[in-house]
């Protein structure tokens, strides 16, 4: 596998070279500062480019010129990394090596006009697919309730710091939705080309000077490249008293969600140790999590944890019956101690360890993977999959335990379970 990365005046290209995949896959990333009233249009904004185009104006149109690229995919993707928001243009298309010359060039070509020439007429966004895109923003917002481990998650941050990036909800906010109109959702597609960090991934069997020159060719940025730091949110101090909040549903599990801060963490710790922590905790079928508290006591229906290195923070989240609250907290509480003292036995850690490196070396197997792990090393000053492999096997008992007693419970929310 061969790296490159080029610096353009405006973006930043990386080509990745590839034989293990017969298709090409292309990443045009936009990375701005997060700010909560841009979320809802900055969602509304990935999907009307990715609908039509002023060459490809309707539906139709748009998705007959993927079939013809050789059935192309093409998406959006929006998520929040630490206190920045990302746009993620992704395009996947077949390897000119197995369809015809020049679909590479086509593709680029037809990702291009979707970014660049939106179906815009008088300075307005096209009605027809204005309102498409709206209801289907505005449905999108009003499902979250429906999905209750979703909006539990949500709720849980709100109160763990409302002023936070981790508490805005990246569906966005129907009051910002009902603000948003043809003209105004342009203005905003004008700051949002002239205001982004922008980094251009291509990965698969390509050929480096021709992939950059019709990269050079398509992608002309009529804004200076622009640098942004703020992938990692600040330490949060825990509160010295745990809060609890408890919200009723007509549903017959509770949705438990808890959220930890991670006070004081090193940079070995967030990518190395954290890992460990977390998949001998409750990151696995074989934590202690789910082992004590699913499996020997049967109290709760799934139980696991996830860490958060941007955010400082360790998420736990659970389904249980309502009237075992008090008895799975009890026994949260307990694992996360006799992690502190170091209850834990050699087998465990090694059986994390090797969770970790089949993590790992499933990533060359995916493309997007592949390109995530690139964008980490560039973004986030992560190592590369090798360098990651050995040094996982380097932390130790001490690490982890020395990381355990960083680990604090802030803030818990149960929703629902009360259905009777």
């Amino acid at each position: 596998m061969e790296y490159l990365k080029r610096n353009f005046s405006t973006f930043n290209l990386h080509l990745i070279k590839t034989k293990r995949f017969k298709t090409v896959s292309i990443e045009v990333i936009f990375n701005h500062a997060i700010d909560k009233n841009n979320i809802t249009i900055t969602n509304f904004l990935s999907s009307i480019l990715t609908f039509t185009t002023a060459k490809y104006n309707t539906k139709l149109k748009f998705s007959q010129k993927m079939e013809n690229l050789y059935a192309a995919r093409i998406y959006a993707n929006n998520y929040r990394v630490g206190g920045c928001y990302v746009t993620d243009f992704e395009m996947q298309v077949l390897n000119d090596k197995y369809a015809e010359k020049g679909l590479l060039n086509d593709s680029l070509s037809f990702l291009s006009e979707i970014i660049f020439k939106p179906n815009v007429r008088d300075n307005m966004f096209d009605e027809n697919s204005f309102n498409i895109i709206k209801s289907d923003e505005k449905s999108q917002i009003e499902r979250i309730k429906e999905d209750s481990k979703r909006y539990s998650l949500i709720k849980l941050f709100e109160h763990f710091d409302k002023t936070s990036p981790i508490s805005f909800n990246s569906k966005g906010y129907i009051e910002d939705l009902d603000k948003i109109k043809r003209d105004n959702l342009y203005d905003f597609y004008k700051k949002f080309i002239n205001c982004s960090d922008i980094d251009i991934y291509i990965i698969g069997d390509i050929d480096f000077d021709y992939t950059s020159k019709l990269v050079e060719k398509y992608f002309i940025f009529p804004c200076k490249k622009k640098k942004n730091d703020n992938l990692f949110l600040p330490f949060k101090k825990h509160r010295e008293k745990l809060q609890e909040f408890v919200e009723s549903d007509n549903t017959n599990q509770s949705k438990l969600s808890i959220a930890c801060t991670i006070e004081g963490m090193t940079k070995y710790e967030k990518d190395y140790v954290l890992n460990l922590y977390n998949l001998i905790l409750g990151g696995t079928a074989d934590s202690k999590f789910f082992k004590n508290i699913r499996e020997k006591f049967s109290l709760c229906y799934y139980v696991s944890s996830r860490a958060f290195k941007q955010d400082n923070i360790l998420v736990i989240t659970s389904g249980i019956t309502k009237n075992n609250y008090s008895k799975i907290m009890t026994l949260i509480d307990k694992e996360m101690k006799d992690v502190c003292e170091g209850n834990f036995s050699d087998n465990d850690i090694l059986k994390a360890k090797n969770y970790y490196l089949a993590s790992v070396e499933e990533i060359e197997d995916s493309p997007l993977q592949l390109i995530a792990s690139y964008y980490a090393i560039d973004k986030l000053d992560s190592d590369d999959i090798e360098v990651r492999k050995q040094k996982i096997m380097e932390v130790s008992r001490e690490d982890i335990v020395k990381l355990a007693n960083k680990v604090y419970i802030d803030t818990v929310y149960l929703l629902g379970g009360d259905k009777k």
